[in-house]
């Protein structure tokens, strides 16, 4: 049985934080789409378990961050078992918050709360996850796409503007189009991997057996859930199938602990490490997101956190060619995420191959916390003569701390937050063209104007006013400056103030008008 086609803007294939991502991103741009998974449940497995500190911003503009915080921890110690000796260590010790940088080390926390959490986001917008929704047939034209779901014994056809593939390293999409996939298997490098209760062991330290005969052991506390996330190395050679007793042998064996007991058992599964990635993000009018075209060793924490910020990426686009915009400004999405994505992978097979080598206390930086990710090359990026000492269009826009004319504590971030473009003026007078042109673009930009004199308390029109200089500092504005911030917190333009003329000419070749 079947049902004539549906139309929407924009379907979503995969319901897993990359795809609700890009939903719940969709939903506060009016954007109408629609959200499909074939499973026949939510997942209720950790997989990933670490939130990188620029995801953790993508989660701050979307309104969810507190109740992430709430569900995970900072710097969860290593507790290393050396035979007798214990050797605690924290991988992130020194990575503290600053003015500019609110979320400085990863946040522990099992990748089934961040879904949850962005479910709730979504259903808040009035949008649900349709599970048992397969996606089995694809056609597509100049105008658009037209997908077959399945249901039960029903075929349903969609047709929609765009399709976004965040099915997942055996992505249907990216096989179906005959997207290319290069990489290799390390067969090598298999490892057992699930949820379980462990009796007897701490959840203040995330516990490590890293020298046994037989490979290493992780037991990872699960923040806000009773389990810990189990790793274990294990032969090439091996045939067993993951089991709670076979887990609760390789404890046995590796720790010499016969108080260490596994129970309830959420998720078992046996993990081999994939290094592989496609050359394109994008066929006509389908895209590819998260592991659907990127998939890597889980070394440093970075798969959720990349497929997060793919969705990321493209959801503003999407939002402003369906609004508008130049269908062209689609074209960046693989500009600037197919070269993140080549970085991630070798950042993950170099962890990887040290791992393998004997380290075990991995070298953490801008790089693997993500936050020194940028769009230098892309052409989104414009740069006018300015007094920066090292920050650039592409860079991402740092934080900073600010007073109303009431001082009232706020953040840039909490300018940021929401779905337009923001102009900030730092430390400039005159503002009254920076104004209309605000009122000009008022659908896709906010304007705020920062003061960088200190005795200074605002005016009625909003005028706010830096507090304790770190702004000035974070952007390199020695003399007053002007930055165009993308809706996804990265910097588009900066220039003086002189300039406003080049800002909006930027504004205007992004936005199509």
């Amino acid at each position: 049985m079947s049902r004539s086609a549906s139309e929407v803007s924009v379907l979503i294939v995969g319901a897993g934080p990359t795809g609700l991502t890009l939903a719940c991103d969709l939903a506060r741009r009016n954007v109408d789409f629609r959200l499909v998974d074939k499973s026949p449940a939510y997942f209720v497995g950790s997989r990933g378990k670490g939130l990188q500190p620029r995801t953790l911003e993508v989660l701050d503009d979307l309104g969810v961050v507190d109740r992430i915080l709430g569900q995970g921890r900072f710097h969860l110690p290593f507790r290393g078992y050396e035979g007798t000796a214990i050797i605690d260590h924290d991988l992130y010790e020194g990575h503290n918050p600053t003015p500019s940088v609110p979320y400085a080390s990863p946040l522990i926390i099992p990748q089934w709360r961040v879904e949850e959490t962005l479910r709730q986001l979504l259903h808040d917008s009035g949008k649900e996850v349709e599970l048992q929704s397969e996606l089995v047939w694809i056609d597509q034209d100049e105008d658009g796409v037209t997908a077959t779901l399945q249901k039960d014994e029903a075929r349903e056809q969609v047709r929609c503007k765009y399709l976004v593939a965040a099915d997942g390293g055996h992505s249907f999409v990216r096989k179906f189009m005959k997207f290319g996939f290069e990489g290799e298997t390390w067969e090598n490098a298999r490892m057992f991997v699930g949820d379980v209760r462990v009796d007897g062991l701490d959840h203040d330290h995330w516990h490590s057996w890293p020298h046994h005969p037989h490979g290493w052991l992780g037991l990872c506390p699960l923040p806000s859930t009773p389990s810990f996330q189990f790793q274990a190395g294990i032969s090439p050679e091996t045939e067993e199938e993951p089991s709670l007793a076979g887990f609760q042998r390789i404890v046995d064996e590796r720790t010499g602990r016969p108080d260490l007991k596994l129970s309830d058992p959420t998720w078992l599964s046996l993990y081999r490490v994939n290094i592989r990635m496609v050359n394109r993000f994008r066929m006509g009018r389908i895209f590819l997101a998260g592991d659907a075209a990127h998939v890597h060793s889980p070394a440093g924490g970075q798969g959720m956190n990349t497929g997060m910020q793919d969705s990321y990426n493209l959801g503003w686009k999407l939002g402003l060619v369906l609004h508008g915009a130049r269908e062209s400004l689609l074209d960046t999405y693989e500009e600037e995420r197919l070269p993140v994505a080549a970085s991630v992978l070798g950042i993950t097979t170099r962890l990887s191959r040290e791992f393998q080598a004997g380290g075990r206390h991995l070298p953490r930086n801008s790089e693997t916390l993500q936050l020194g990710i940028n769009y230098r090359y892309s052409s989104l990026s414009h740069q006018q003569n300015s007094s920066l000492d090292s920050l650039a269009p592409g860079d991402r826009a740092p934080d900073g701390p600010l007073l109303d004319s009431r001082g009232n504590r706020l953040r840039l971030f909490d300018l940021f937050r929401g779905p337009r473009f923001t102009l900030l003026s730092i430390g400039a007078t005159g503002l009254e063209p920076l104004r209309r042109l605000g009122n000009r673009y008022k659908g896709h930009l906010q304007v705020h104007e920062i003061s960088t004199d200190p005795l200074e308390r605002g005016d009625s029109q909003g005028a706010l006013r830096e507090d304790g200089g770190h702004i000035s500092d974070a952007y390199g504005a020695k003399a007053p400056l002007l930055a165009l911030i993308r809706s996804d917190g990265y910097i588009c333009w900066l220039g003086e103030p002189s300039s406003l003329a080049a800002a909006e000419s930027c504004l205007k070749s992004i936005l199509g008008v």
